[in-house]
């Protein structure tokens, strides 16, 4: 599973002219779920995303965690993430996972996230999504349950 962090002031997703998920504050997670993921590798995703210190504490270095500047989190999915991009010109996404499981696996972070006390703002799976979000810094992460980085 491979996740795109990057710190927001805010952020929002739209489907269909009607915002259907805003945060203000905190992490614009966009998901892609690759062939093979599993419920753990939801699992090890949502732990980085709630324990990650990238938010600045009073002498300006990047020490606190989402949950300690009060931040919330917006989840997209995006199998984009499993684009090989290696050959040709047009990306191939083979390694995606199938879009059934992975909407369960993308749930699974979801309901993690949550059960971490955060709260949680998602897009619409398989939906035409305009996401809106101002990166603060900018701090941009990236993560992936499979090589563990």
């Amino acid at each position: 599973m491979r996740a795109l962090l990057q710190r927001v002031s805010r952020a929002s997703v739209t489907v269909d002219g009607d915002v259907i998920g805003s945060i203000q504050n905190g992490i614009c997670a966009f998901i892609g779920v690759g062939e093979g993921d599993t419920s753990e590798d939801a699992a090890w995703i949502a732990r980085k995303i709630a324990a990650l210190r990238i938010f600045e504490d009073t002498d300006g270095k990047m020490n606190l965690g989402v949950r300690e500047v009060d931040g919330a989190v917006l989840v997209v999915s995006q199998f984009t993430l499993h684009g090989d991009c290696r050959k040709g010109r047009r990306p191939s996404f083979v390694k995606a996972m199938e879009p059934v499981g992975a909407e369960v696996l993308v749930a699974d972070v979801v309901d993690r996230l949550q059960s971490e006390g955060l709260s949680v703002e998602t897009g619409r799976f398989r939906a035409h999504m305009e996401v809106e979000l101002v990166n603060d810094g900018p701090v941009t992460l990236w993560l992936d349950s499979v090589s563990g980085s």
